[in-house]
């Protein structure tokens, strides 16, 4: 017999009522497979003669021992296995294998329907084994209602903190633990500052919801808002040509952007209010840089942003990225660029500021000689300030 699966969904009942098409798979199976919790509620409807497969990390061992079983398995997951599931896991790993799957209610479905909370315009986030990103996105995006499932370290009062850090206030958090056990089952909506000093037992999932008082999104951050080197004022770009040098990238449609000599952060965090999608690398020589980037990330509510504190030209990476901005070249333009070029991807861009004479004519010569299509430069001066040349090179 070919390796086969049937993957069956289960809430946290320990005494759960199964379909009798579901009973039938069970009473013909030899195989059987899921988590110590899936063992202990579906234990007392199994062959006397089965065997079992437990679902333990690394799962590459797991695999191992599903194709050398090579028959059929019968596999226990939690709530829907093709919603962030264990099914879906299968399908990328195995994906010749043949499936059915027999769907339970996914816990955040649970918890909605435990809260008459209507989900059908709900963003989903998955924390689980996985990093900020989409959920640090779906709170710059102001989504009205975000619903996350959760793992061990990112815990409802883990992310709470997360999102006091960042100013992200304006939620209230639904939480719904043990979901589907009549005795374990709890629920509580709390505020995020209340979620923040509670402590929750898993298996656990939560549902955000928007408040009226949540603030607009902002176009442009006017420069006296941020935190600054020193208190000097020249040494940030000032909104209007910040958001010409954004718009110059072109960075809906890219995917990774790199900030050169970041000082305050500005560019950095004006392109991930704007951009939440873009992953942002952010350089800058100065210490005194990671406690403004901090600050001022906090300050806008502006997370993940993946900064770096040294000498870009002494950094190793194997990286590389669609747009750069050099906010900062400490006289080193060329270096820059050309290390910046050897990582850029076809199409990818350079942009930078002159605000003089020189350093525009080395930009033009320097693209020029590593084969780069110049634009047209941007002039433009703010007040009284000296002008500015925005300067764009495409690979």
């Amino acid at each position: 017999m070919a390796l086969s699966f049937t993957i069956i969904g289960l809430s946290d009942n320990p005494s759960p009522h199964l379909a009798p098409d579901v009973l039938s798979v069970i009473s013909g199976g030899k195989v059987f497979s899921g988590g110590v919790r899936h063992r202990q509620i579906v234990e007392k409807f199994l062959p006397n003669d089965s065997s079992w497969i437990d679902i333990t990390v690394p799962l590459d061992g797991v695999y191992a021992k599903y194709r050398e079983a090579d028959c059929h398995i019968v596999v226990f997951a939690s709530g829907d296995p093709l919603f962030f599931g264990f099914a879906s896991t299968l399908q990328r790993v195995m994906p010749e294998v043949p499936m059915k799957v027999f769907p339970y209610f996914n816990s955040l479905q649970m918890l909605c329907h435990s809260i008459n909370l209507p989900y059908h315009d709900m963003h989903i986030v998955s924390l689980t084994g996985r990093p900020w990103k989409e959920f640090d996105n779906a709170l710059i995006e102001r989504r009205g209602k975000i619903g996350v499932l959760t793992d061990r370290q990112k815990t409802p009062d883990e992310i709470a903190r997360r999102m006091m850090d960042y100013g992200f206030t304006f939620y209230r958090m639904h939480i719904g633990e043990h979901l589907g056990n009549p005795v374990e089952e709890k629920l509580s909506s709390l505020s995020i500052e209340g979620a923040s000093k509670s402590t929750f037992s898993s298996p656990n999932c939560l549902v955000l919801t928007i408040q009226d008082n949540a603030p607009e999104r902002r176009f442009g951050i006017p420069e006296g808002e941020f935190n600054l080197l020193d208190g000097r004022s020249r040494m940030i770009t000032k909104m209007p040509i910040r958001l010409l040098s954004l718009q110059k990238m072109d960075l809906y449609k890219r995917k990774t952007m790199w900030d050169i000599g970041f000082c305050t952060g500005s560019i950095s965090i004006e392109a991930r209010l704007q951009f939440p999608h873009l992953d942002i690398k952010a350089f800058e020589k100065r210490p005194e840089g990671k406690a403004l980037i901090e600050s001022n990330s906090r300050k806008f509510s502006a997370p993940g942003i993946d900064y770096r504190i040294g000498d870009f030209l002494e950094t190793e990476t194997d990286e590389t990225c669609d747009a750069a901005f050099i906010g900062g070249h400490g006289g080193h333009l060329e270096e820059i660029m050309r290390k910046v070029h050897s990582h850029l991807t076809p199409g990818g861009c350079i942009v930078f500021n002159s605000v003089t004479p020189e350093s525009k004519a080395e930009f033009e010569i320097v693209s020029e000689g590593l084969g780069m299509n110049l634009y047209p430069a941007e002039h433009i001066a703010l007040d009284n300030n000296n002008p500015i040349d925005i300067l764009k090179a495409e690979k």
